[in-house]
């Protein structure tokens, strides 16, 4: 049944107009009033699919926290249509964390191979063809991996966001260009395809071996503070000594903290210089888990604190609450999803001193430069949050 969208214009021989609009409203197609001289403006919405589709590909191939928005919007695909063959196209580090995940054909693509990764991908696909191919990864080498991937219809993001010429790779586009955050837009992928619009959900299967193994770390009634401290930029990281003021300060609150991240040598050193800062110990994760071990972790936890990561993310898919710290990018677009309101931010009067405007007057995703952004949050206003969620 194809859906309406109804906008809905009163207008009076008055001075002053009404207005009145009803965006994503659904409506069956059945008859009513329509005068085109009155009220009402349509424009009718179909779906891709009425039915199930047989075969659907996702390509989504980094980073991990983009990942996390995508499996939410897969998953929403299989609840309603179960009976369709998934197959996803992931980077080789992003696959790891996926593991497990039921009725999911997985293609892994090696980024660092280039060329010989895109004929690798090509080759296993070799023969097939898909109902759709929902193209959900703006970045160029991305789209021309699509080139060698048969499907009817190649879905891609609306023209006014399709950066780095993606529109070009399909020929079909989703409608959004409202949604504010990244899993927002995801969703609205597959509301394209014909799924109902609903709150995202997750299911990220953590192995006996892995909850064993973070119990053997953790007493089984102690409070726990899990504190990821490295961004993609070590700009977008907050200070080294405030995340260790911070970290002591929930030790005296009773909390075991655990400092956890990957193993480079700039995430290991930077849990050092935490640790060398603090008054108290914590436990040093960092380098030390697998995703899998990690995504336990943050099941695990209280509260978790963290800049512009992947672990924010990952711990949103667990119903873990995350204390984000922002400066560079939007948390209305970025931030961990259940989580924007225990989020501390500085992005507003940030971009506003860089550029003079608010966001809501600048491009969707404009980020602030600058290497000392982050040092405007301060440790009062993490530790206020930590409190209201904690109820200290």
């Amino acid at each position: 049944m194809p859906y309406i969208k109804l906008n809905i214009v009163l207008s009076l021989n008055t001075k002053r107009s009404a207005h009145v609009t009803r965006n994503n409203a659904l409506f069956s197609t059945a008859p009513f009033p329509y005068n085109q001289s009155n009220f009402f403006q349509c424009e009718t919405f179909m779906p891709l699919f009425t039915s199930a589709p047989k075969s659907l590909c996702f390509l989504r191939l980094s980073a991990i926290g983009d990942v996390c928005h995508a499996v939410a919007a897969v998953q929403a695909v299989q609840r309603h249509w179960p009976e369709t063959k998934i197959t996803w196209i992931i980077g080789k580090v992003e696959a790891q964390l996926l593991e497990g995940l039921e009725g999911i054909e997985f293609i892994i693509f090696d980024k660092k191979a280039g060329y010989a990764g895109m004929k690798s991908v090509w080759k296993q696909l070799s023969g097939r063809r898909f109902d759709a191919l929902v193209h959900m990864q703006l970045a160029l080498r991305a789209s021309l991996l699509t080139l060698g991937i048969k499907a009817k219809y190649k879905v891609g993001f609306n023209k006014l966001r399709a950066k780095e010429g993606q529109w070009l790779f399909t020929n079909k586009r989703i409608d959004d260009v409202k949604s504010q955050h990244v899993l927002d837009s995801f969703l609205s992928f597959v509301e394209y395809l014909g799924i109902p619009k609903s709150e995202p959900k997750w299911n990220m299967p953590i192995s006996q071996l892995d909850t064993d193994w973070i119990n053997q770390q953790i007493p089984a009634q102690q409070k726990v503070l899990v504190i990821s401290p490295a961004a993609s930029k070590d700009e977008r990281n907050w200070l080294t000594e405030r995340y260790a003021q911070f970290a002591d300060y929930a030790i005296e609150q009773g909390y075991q903290v655990i400092l956890c991240g990957s193993p480079s040598e700039r995430e290991i050193q930077l849990g050092e210089n935490i640790r060398q800062f603090m008054n108290h110990q914590a436990t040093n994760l960092i380098g030390q888990t697998s995703l899998k071990q990690l995504l336990a972790v943050l099941n695990r936890a209280d509260v978790v604190l963290a800049p512009d990561s992947g672990p924010a993310h990952m711990a949103t898919t667990q119903g873990t609450p995350v204390i984000g710290l922002y400066a560079h990018s939007n948390p209305k677009r970025t931030g961990p999803y259940l989580s924007l309101d225990t989020t501390v931010s500085v992005y507003e009067e940030s971009i506003l001193a860089q550029h003079g405007k608010s966001s809501s007057e600048l491009p969707w995703g404009v980020r602030v430069k600058g290497s000392d952004l982050m040092k405007a949050i301060t440790l009062e206003s993490v530790i206020d949050q930590f409190q209201a969620l904690t109820h200290i």
